[in-house]
């Protein structure tokens, strides 16, 4: 059980007596959150093991990073991105990945999980609390939900299960993504941190198998391959060695480069498209070059707002 920015010392003792209740072996906190205080023993009652050893994190993906399944609380609906549950649902979800480690994660009570914590979730749980009064004690949320875990639900069946990802292996091959975003000018519109978490919210709004998230870090990278690879600088953008420094200096001080050497080796600009010239010049900053575009031309038309936006 994880809970996010507890206000009160008394949530904790209260919290630590249902989770022992239900069988919740670890109580982990996402600071900044309050201490245990006399009070918190108090209404512990039985649990101050719970209590004493709870764990500390600086924010929930720490928090989560070695658990695959994560199912988040919140009054409000899931608005179709992150696969939404019914208290009903839950031992369902919870037999199809039985034998996977599993976090219940609650909010603070005066504002709940923030946008960027709930797209982190596997699931979103939604209690079914009235419109008109939906916020709930921290400690009796935790008790309506972990009772729910106990009830009885169908065998789960006894085929082969895929080994789940863990959050911090999942949040891997989102960070992996986001570099492939980029890259291809997803985010050239703006609004890049709504649109990676819709994007989260899309690839991880569920449990994903090890080969699954493998396999999407694999269409990401050769994303990013394939970008260089179709580069017309790609081939120079690199920085070069010391002994091709080297040699380049020796070259220089025998002999200047001749007009015709230089037409030779020079990087036809007008056989590149409009949309790739200013992509070209971010990529290839170490590359000192020089080029004229002709203001009033159907190239230089075409190339100016693109630039200006860049």
């Amino acid at each position: 059980m994880v809970l996010v920015r507890p206000q009160k010392a008394s949530h904790l003792g209260s919290s630590a007596r249902v989770a022992k209740n239900f069988g919740i072996r670890r109580l982990r906190v996402v600071e900044p959150g309050v201490a245990p205080d006399e009070e918190s023993s108090r209404l512990a009652s039985g649990a101050d093991d719970l209590l004493t050893a709870i764990d500390r994190f600086e924010d929930l993906p720490a928090a989560v990073a070695d658990i695959p399944v994560i199912v988040a609380t919140s009054s409000l609906r899931a608005r179709g991105r992150t696969r939404s549950l019914a208290l009903s649902d839950l031992p369902a979800f919870l037999a199809e990945h039985a034998g996977s480690r599993t976090a219940f994660v609650f909010g603070p009570e005066k504002s709940g999980l923030t946008e960027d914590e709930l797209a982190r979730a596997s699931a979103l749980l939604q209690l079914p609390t009235i419109a008109d009064f939906p916020t709930m004690n921290l400690s009796h949320a935790a008790a309506v939900v972990l009772a729910a875990t106990r009830l009885p639900t169908a065998e789960p069946s006894d085929g082969e299960r895929d080994s789940l990802a863990s959050a911090q292996e999942i949040e891997g091959m989102i960070d992996h993504w986001d570099r492939a975003l980029e890259a291809i000018g997803f985010y050239d519109t703006g609004h890049r941190d709504r649109s990676l978490r819709d994007w989260r919210r899309l690839i991880a709004g569920r449990p994903l198998a090890e080969r699954d998230v493998a396999l999407l870090r694999g269409v990401a990278n050769r994303i990013l391959v394939s970008l260089r690879r179709s580069s017309p600088l790609s081939a120079l953008s690199s920085p070069p060695d010391n002994k091709s420094k080297s040699r380049r200096r020796r070259r220089t001080s025998d002999s200047k480069v001749s007009p015709a050497s230089e037409k030779k080796n020079a990087i036809s600009f007008t056989a590149l498209s409009a949309e790739s010239l200013p992509w070209m010049a971010l990529r290839s900053t170490s590359l000192p070059c020089k080029f004229r575009i002709v203001p009033g031309s159907a190239f230089f038309e075409s190339v100016a707002p693109i630039v200006r936006r860049r």
